[in-house]
């Protein structure tokens, strides 16, 4: 600001003594002109004084010879006479000459000292539109200034006025605890004692991007199969909006209503669970009498910190994060971003608003708290597998060709290092316990019976087997079995 005032100023300087050398200039010619044209007026002067004189003398003397010789002089006469006008014509126009050259002159001097005027007053101007140019300037950077300022603090704030906003939210119906009997159910499993009837289907609903991995469920499955149990994984999209997947899951609970005759036991894990929860809570009078009840494992009913801090509008870079996770969700594994967005607490809180859960069905909410151990990174989960159509015959040439063609390969990946990272970052930013995308208190869902495990588990292993299974441990499978049991129980109460 100092700099533009000290250049403002020099400029100043300089253009008052071009302008002050150029009057002086001005004032110096227009009195000389001045002088040159007085002298001029006085020389007309006395030559018309002196003509008037000779014009008197001539006149007696005309006078006095026209007695005599009247005749003769005709000629003379008006030779003079004519000469008299043309001296009077001469000095008349020289007298005009010099009174325009002298109001000319007087008008330029008039001009000159009013350019110091005007330069001051163009200068006052300039000023005054500077001033306001820089106190625009300095508006327009404390906005942006400003709006930064404002964009840095809503992201550092994040989503610590949104977590856990269920238990807070008035009309919400009360949870209950009961990890005992959960526990006391999965010791029963355990030891082969195993009590879900087969009077019932159950339907395992996967969560978000699970159409990317092939063994989802798979286990599960597999178990309840060989139980004897009518067990079906839902073939939805796993990446569209809640809205669409709770049509889907109509679709398909009606399906397997009407073509096996008996009620749909529902267990969705992650998005999956809300989907179902949308699905009874959208469609409730066409499904409170075909569904048994509904457990939803690790699913963020109430939303989860990560997608909203990804898609926040009006933090830094929100339009550059929301541009990569399109491409990301959208072009790559050709989804829908509202599968990401509907778990937002924003849409969540919407969608809890203007849609109820049924009170007729039981609940049961079951979340986990993820290890950060450093043990944890050395974790692997057995996600899918690939299968080698052919294997070369050196390797062994005693393996009969069916082996080598059913040869599979698994594909194992470090989740539990990633979800470990997540917990970790979620309990220093928050100071939440977190399964690593979904944190304790947003998985418990109004009204229902929450199931707490006394093991800690990430997001991902009750669908995904370990890699290096302990036999002395539960498995996700029993676990399954535990709540799908447990909630039975709530039926019959119920």
């Amino acid at each position: 600001m100092d700099d533009i005032f000290s250049r403002l100023l020099s400029l100043t300087s300089c253009i008052t003594r071009r302008v002050i050398e150029f009057i002086e200039d001005i004032v110096l010619r227009d009195v000389i002109r001045l002088l040159r044209d007085s002298e001029i007026n006085s020389c007309c002067k006395q030559l018309t004084s002196g003509t008037w004189t000779g014009k008197k003398y001539s006149t007696l003397e005309y006078a006095s010879s026209s007695r005599d010789c009247n005749s003769s002089s005709s000629l003379g006469f008006l030779e003079r006479d004519t000469l008299r006008l043309e001296d009077l014509s001469f000095i008349n126009t020289g007298s005009e000459i010099v009174n325009r050259n002298y109001s000319r002159g007087v008008h330029f001097i008039f001009k000159g000292l009013m350019l110091p005027v005007l330069f001051f007053e163009f200068a006052w101007k300039s000023a005054i539109v500077t001033w306001r140019c820089i106190g625009d300037h300095k508006r327009c950077i404390h906005a942006h200034v400003q709006s930064f300022v404002s964009r840095v603090l809503r992201t550092l704030h994040g989503s610590s006025d949104d977590i856990g906003w269920l238990q807070g939210a008035p009309g919400m119906a009360p949870t209950e605890d009961g990890s005992a009997r959960f526990l006391e159910l999965l010791q029963g499993i355990r030891n082969g004692v195993h009590k879900l009837p087969d009077s019932f289907v159950y339907l395992l609903i996967p969560g978000l991007f699970s159409n990317h991995g092939p063994l989802y469920f798979v286990s599960t499955k597999r178990f309840f199969s060989k139980m004897g149990l009518a067990c079906h994984i839902a073939k939805i999209h796993s990446e569209a909006s809640v809205e669409h997947n709770a049509w889907e899951l109509k679709q398909y609970i009606e399906e397997l209503y009407w073509g096996s005759g008996k009620r749909v036991m529902l267990l969705g894990h992650s998005k999956g669970g809300v989907d179902a929860a949308a699905a009874l809570s959208i469609y409730s009078q066409e499904l409170s009498h075909k569904v048994a009840g509904l457990a939803l494992v690790q699913s963020p009913y109430g939303g989860t910190p990560i997608a909203s801090d990804i898609l926040r509008e009006g933090q830094v870079a929100d339009k550059e994060t929301r541009r990569i996770m399109e491409f990301l969700i959208c072009k790559l594994i050709k989804g829908d971003i509202r599968a990401l967005e509907d778990l937002t607490y924003e849409k969540r809180k919407e969608f809890i608003r203007n849609h109820k859960l049924p009170d007729n069905i039981p609940l049961i909410s079951f979340h986990s708290e993820a290890s950060v151990a450093p043990g944890v990174i050395a974790t692997m989960s057995h996600i899918a597998h690939a299968e080698l159509p052919w294997l070369p015959r050196i390797l062994n040439e005693d393996i009969d060709d069916a082996v080598f063609a059913a040869r599979k390969v698994p594909v194992i990946v470090p989740v539990s290092a990633a979800m470990a990272l997540t917990a970790l970052h979620l309990q220093l930013r928050y100071g939440e316990k977190s399964d690593g995308l979904v944190t304790c208190r947003d998985a418990e869902v109004p009204g229902s019976v929450v199931v707490k495990p006394d093991k800690k588990f990430d997001h991902s292993w009750m669908v995904y087997s370990s890699w290096k299974k302990e036999p002395t441990e539960p498995d996700a499978c029993e676990m399954c079995e535990a709540l799908l049991t447990m909630l039975v129980e709530l039926g019959k109460k119920g």
